[in-house]
């Protein structure tokens, strides 16, 4: 595998092992990611707490001024793992580099709390945002990576079906969108790294309260299995020629445009899932990154800094 992973990510790769996480086994799991996650520096930026229904949120905010727009993001973690503190570093750049608010719902996990729990808290914290934060109509997107970009592809289309204010784009970062994919069991033997179908079956499972690909799935639990896209915001994918969730975002962009919205898919070769986490200083994370921001300040029609970070 070494061969075609990026070279940025090769040193790093050569050393981790790729776990399948099981049912048993996701508590261990749990436990362990808490344990090693980092503890980045927040300058310039005022972390609060909200609470809101089942669930609550974590804000980041500029530590001087009043943000001009704002960022619904939610974390990864396969719907079974994960927690908002863990992207801190990454919505403390967007704070920096936007000037915007950012809110991580801290949405309750599967299987103790199977769909619709999770999107339930992110429509939550979506009119928390809308009743506690003074922002102009069309400045609020939605966001997410992995699992959290799933869940931001769901919320978008089930605002897209209630009606009022809408997200002006939603930023998918090598989103988790499609079930069948953790049904095909050839995939198994993929060697994924980070995540692999066996994990993505664990996941999709606990999320489901029963067996992926089946022929129907609630709506907005699969958002990859939405037959109508139409009338939804701009969307970026981004997503490594590496990443198990490669074809089913492929796939989800050339519906969006297929459908009329605008899409921008950024594929990363040689890039594994979780690369931005796995190596932030990396030239190939580095150009990710500035596509997002780039992306997001056009939607949001935010002033491009004097400086890109």
């Amino acid at each position: 595998m070494s061969a075609i992973v990026h070279p940025d990510l090769q040193p790093i790769l050569r050393w981790m092992p790729t776990p399948s996480i099981r049912p048993w086994s996701i508590g261990l799991f749990r436990r362990l990611a808490r344990a090693s996650e980092r503890r980045p520096l927040l300058d310039g930026v005022r972390v609060e707490a909200a609470g809101m229904s089942a669930a609550s949120a974590r804000v980041l905010r500029p530590a001087v001024g009043t943000p001009r727009a704002a960022v619904l993001w939610f974390h990864g973690g396969g719907l079974i793992l994960g927690r908002p503190e863990q992207d801190d570093a990454r919505c403390a750049e967007l704070v920096r580099a936007l000037g915007v608010a950012v809110v991580v719902p801290r949405y309750r996990l599967a299987p103790e709390h199977p769909f619709p729990a999770a999107l339930d808290d992110g429509l939550a914290a979506w009119r928390w945002l809308h009743d506690h934060l003074d922002l102009p109509p069309g400045a609020v997107a939605v966001g997410g990576e992995s699992a959290g970009g799933g869940l931001a592809a769901a919320l978008a289309q089930r605002l897209r079906d209630l009606g009022g204010p809408q997200p002006a784009c939603q930023v998918l970062v090598y989103p988790m969108l499609d079930d069948r994919t953790a049904a095909d069991r050839g995939l198994d033997a993929g060697g994924h790294a980070l995540w692999n179908n066996r994990s993505n079956h664990t996941g999709w499972s606990a999320y489901l309260g029963g067996a992926p690909g089946e022929p129907s799935v609630p709506p907005y639990a699969a958002p990859a299995r939405r037959a109508d896209l139409r009338g939804l915001p701009p969307a970026w994918i981004g997503v490594g020629t590496l990443d198990l969730f490669l074809a089913e975002d492929r796939a989800y962009a050339r519906r969006l445009g297929d459908a009329g919205v605008p899409c921008t898919l950024d594929e990363v070769p040689g890039a594994v899932h979780g690369f931005l986490g796995l190596a932030p200083g990396a030239s190939i994370s580095r150009a990710s990154t500035r596509a997002q921001l780039a992306f997001l300040r056009r939607h949001l029609s935010l002033a491009a800094p004097s400086v890109v970070p």
